[in-house]
């Protein structure tokens, strides 16, 4: 041992002992750093990451203390599911109250961009297209060296707009090499890029034919701390023009008469507004822009009604089963509502109400039938049915248990409804405490679709205001719906097969979308819905096994449970109807 001891520490040995060269001696020496460092290296990485995990692990406890203590009640319902053994609807009842946290999106960065992950593409094309950064150079010198060193560390040549060092909007063409057909990137003084969006830029314009490039992105304060995340949707036209969410987080290939024929006023924004074109722009959906600000959402006012136009003839097609009441108060709501021409077909489902049957005998006129339809209730089937007999140029489809609150609501869906490029249109529906019930419908969530942005008080800010603003979206309920009566029938009307109650709407709106009629939300026709009253909720053996046969066919037919909502997010939580991180 003595021997090993002192060669290790190149010493001679005991008398008699050989000695190692001083060669190797050095080599051994530097084998043993070596090997030392990798180990301290090993270590030093494993307590990081044990740090990073104890770390994560006590912001989520906080994160359940916090929903324990703003809404103990939800927070107990979903604890009951999970001891019950309900992951899902354990989850579905969890994700909003832990999403709503101010630590989700924090405890989401550590999770997601920690971790090794393919971007948009592995690298940029050899002959990719410059981007060249347009600096809006008015926010003060501080914020603009930070935009500056971000670009630089990019590798992105740059303009400075304005200020008292740039150039005015106009004057920005004579410097740009419209050669090389750059693309061109608005920012604001203050905004930086995260690591490596020039490369997820520069491959996704190599790969797309339109000519304009955005990207998600959250606000960052002086400080450097990060929050208010927007994941937004793949392109949706009807939101941008309530909503400018490309302006500042995006890249356009803007002409040089584009650029020079803008003024100094938001130039940034009417840039990006004149370059769009047919082809949708691209959406890569990964925050590369960290923003000290952004543009916020207008809530549009109720619109004018077309006073001069002729509006087509609706018929409303109302399917009822002895809930007089209900049914009472709805007719109410059509009798109040300010349109033109309509008729109104009631389905009877096999009513055995003597008070309902004595109103229904008594009732009929003109513009108001009463069609009979006996046997098990099939939603699909019966409106299919009433569909067939219908006159009416437009359809609407109406629960019995719909109340009305205000009298354009059917003119301003018809008018969204007529547009060459629209299928459904649903409204914004809610329940009797005033809280959202439909605001449009998300693919996905739960692994079937659902409601988005279900519970949410209208006057909240939500995500973004999405749920008071007009939205093409994949779905909406057909507890208020207008459609063309062509286009319904075009697609074959509701499914009567396979989804006689539940997500018939949903497939309708799935081949009517295939079809180019895409969904469109209306937030400004706002109902009430007293939902499944009439009919009650499928708590009984047969309506669960019912609505778990539906539910596997939705699956199978529209892959509800692989696919992400093209106006949801990847990184939107999959078991929430409320819009937060995935954690």
């Amino acid at each position: 041992m003595a021997v090993i001891f002192a060669k290790c520490l190149g010493k001679p040995g005991p008398p008699g002992s050989r000695t190692v060269p001083a060669r190797l001696r050095r080599a051994r020496f530097g084998l043993v750093l070596t090997l030392q460092g990798f180990i301290v290296g090993i270590a030093i990485d494993w307590a990081g990451r044990a740090l990073r995990k104890f770390s994560n692990f006590w912001t989520l406890l906080l994160m359940h203390l916090e929903a324990v203590h703003s809404a103990p009640r939800p927070y107990l319902i979903a604890l009951r599911w999970r001891l019950l053994g309900k992951k899902l609807r354990a989850r579905s009842q969890m994700a909003p109250l832990l999403g709503k946290s101010p630590r989700a999106y924090h405890l989401w960065i550590e999770r997601q961009e920690t971790r090794p992950h393919t971007t948009h593409a592995a690298c940029a094309a050899p002959e990719s297209r410059p981007i060249i950064a347009l600096v809006d150079a008015g926010g003060g010198e501080t914020r603009l060296a930070e935009t500056l060193e971000s670009l630089a560390s990019e590798g992105l040549s740059r303009l400075l707009i304005g200020g008292p060092d740039g150039l005015s909007i106009k004057d920005a063409p004579d410097h740009i090499a419209w050669s090389d057909m750059p693309w061109l990137m608005p920012m604001a003084a203050g905004d930086i890029l995260a690591p490596r969006a020039a490369e997820i830029y520069r491959s996704a314009i190599a790969k797309t034919q339109g000519q304009i490039v955005y990207a998600d992105d959250d606000l960052i304060d002086h400080a450097g701390q990060r929050s208010a995340p927007h994941f937004k949707p793949d392109w949706n036209g009807e939101l941008f023009r309530h909503f400018d969410f490309l302006t500042g987080a995006c890249a356009v290939h803007a002409s040089r008469e584009c650029l020079a024929s803008v003024s100094d006023a938001d130039w940034a924004q009417t840039v990006v507004a004149r370059t769009l074109g047919s082809e949708a722009p691209v959406h890569v959906p990964h925050i590369l822009h960290h923003r000290r600000s952004r543009p916020l959402p207008l809530v549009p006012t109720a619109p004018a009604m077309s006073a001069y136009r002729q509006l087509p003839r609706v018929s409303v097609i109302i399917p009822t089963r002895n809930g007089l009441d209900l049914l009472q108060t709805c007719l109410s709501g059509l009798q109040g509502t300010e349109y033109p021409d309509m008729e109104i077909l009631i389905v009877d489902n096999g009513s055995d109400d003597r008070d309902t049957l004595t109103f229904l005998a008594g009732i009929e006129s003109e513009t108001c039938k009463v069609l009979k339809f006996p046997g098990a209730f099939n939603f699909s089937a019966i409106n299919n049915h009433a569909a067939a007999q219908a006159g009416g140029e437009m359809l609407c489809l109406l629960n019995n248990d719909v109340e009305m609150l205000e009298p354009h609501w059917l003119t301003i869906m018809v008018e969204q409804a007529l547009r060459e490029n629209v299928g459904a249109v649903g409204a914004q529906l809610l329940y009797p405490d005033g809280r959202i019930q439909h605001s449009g419908v998300v693919l996905g969530v739960g692994g079937g679709a659902a409601h988005a942005h279900r519970l949410l008080r209208p006057d909240e800010e939500g995500y973004f205001r999405r749920h008071a603003l007009p939205q093409f979206v994949s779905a909406v309920t057909a507890a208020c719906l207008v459609v063309s009566r062509e286009r319904f029938m075009a697609v074959g009307g509701f499914d009567e097969r396979n989804f006689a109650v539940a997500f018939n709407d949903v497939d309708l709106c799935m081949r009517l979308n295939r079809r180019g009629w895409h969904s469109l939300y209306e937030p400004r026709a706002r109902l009430i819905h007293h939902e499944s009253v009439s009919r009650g909720l499928d708590r009984d053996p047969v309506g669960a096994a019912r609505l778990a046969g539906e539910l596997a066919q939705l699956k199978f037919l529209w892959a509800t449970d692989r696919i992400v909502d093209p106006f949801h997010h990847p990184q939107l939580s999959p078991f929430s109807e409320h819009f937060v991180p995935r954690l």
